[in-house]
Protein backbone atom coordinates (compact mmCIF):
# COMPACT_ATOMS: atom_id res chain seq x y z
CA UNK A 1 0.00 0.00 0.00
CA UNK A 2 1.13 3.41 -0.83
CA UNK A 3 2.12 5.83 2.21
CA UNK A 4 -1.34 8.45 3.10
CA UNK A 5 -1.42 11.36 1.98
CA UNK A 6 -3.29 14.65 2.91
CA UNK A 7 -4.09 15.46 -0.66
CA UNK A 8 -5.74 11.96 -1.92
CA UNK A 9 -6.49 10.45 1.36
CA UNK A 10 -6.90 12.28 4.17
CA UNK A 11 -8.67 16.39 2.75
CA UNK A 12 -11.62 14.05 0.57
CA UNK A 13 -13.02 12.76 4.21
CA UNK A 14 -13.44 16.39 5.26
CA UNK A 15 -17.12 17.74 3.45
CA UNK A 16 -17.40 20.89 2.35
CA UNK A 17 -19.60 21.23 5.47
CA UNK A 18 -17.24 20.42 7.93
CA UNK A 19 -14.36 23.02 6.53
CA UNK A 20 -17.29 25.54 6.31
CA UNK A 21 -18.06 25.00 10.33
CA UNK A 22 -14.35 24.92 10.88
CA UNK A 23 -13.44 27.92 9.54
CA UNK A 24 -13.57 29.50 13.05
CA UNK A 25 -11.23 27.88 14.38
CA UNK A 26 -8.92 26.25 11.19
CA UNK A 27 -9.30 25.63 7.81
CA UNK A 28 -9.43 21.82 7.65
CA UNK A 29 -8.65 22.07 3.58
CA UNK A 30 -5.49 23.43 4.63
CA UNK A 31 -2.38 20.61 4.86
CA UNK A 32 -0.52 23.18 7.26
CA UNK A 33 -3.39 23.62 9.21
CA UNK A 34 -4.40 20.05 9.69
CA UNK A 35 -0.94 19.03 10.01
CA UNK A 36 -0.69 21.63 12.90
CA UNK A 37 -3.67 20.47 14.83
CA UNK A 38 -3.64 16.46 13.63
CA UNK A 39 -3.05 15.64 17.35
CA UNK A 40 -6.30 17.41 18.55
CA UNK A 41 -8.31 16.42 15.31
CA UNK A 42 -7.74 12.74 15.74
CA UNK A 43 -8.67 12.87 19.30
CA UNK A 44 -11.94 14.55 18.55
CA UNK A 45 -12.44 12.00 15.70
CA UNK A 46 -11.93 9.00 18.05
CA UNK A 47 -13.98 10.15 20.95
CA UNK A 48 -16.93 10.87 18.31
CA UNK A 49 -17.42 14.73 18.84
CA UNK A 50 -16.44 15.75 15.53
CA UNK A 51 -17.64 16.04 13.23
CA UNK A 52 -20.84 17.26 14.77
CA UNK A 53 -23.36 15.73 12.90
CA UNK A 54 -22.06 12.10 13.69
CA UNK A 55 -18.70 9.92 13.66
CA UNK A 56 -16.80 9.32 10.78
CA UNK A 57 -16.49 5.38 10.42
CA UNK A 58 -13.69 3.45 12.46
CA UNK A 59 -12.19 3.28 8.80
CA UNK A 60 -11.76 6.69 7.83
CA UNK A 61 -10.40 7.58 11.98
CA UNK A 62 -8.00 4.89 11.41
CA UNK A 63 -6.85 6.26 8.05
CA UNK A 64 -6.58 9.79 9.83
CA UNK A 65 -4.50 8.21 12.50
CA UNK A 66 -2.52 6.05 9.87
CA UNK A 67 -1.47 9.45 7.96
CA UNK A 68 -0.14 10.89 11.52
CA UNK A 69 1.86 7.97 12.41
CA UNK A 70 3.38 7.98 8.75
CA UNK A 71 5.15 11.68 8.98
CA UNK A 72 1.75 13.28 7.77
CA UNK A 73 3.07 13.62 4.26
CA UNK A 74 1.71 16.36 1.86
Amino acid sequence: MSEVSFERDIRPLFRDEDIEEMLFALDLSSYHEVRQHAEEIHSRLADQTMPCDGPWPDADVERFHSWIEAGMAE
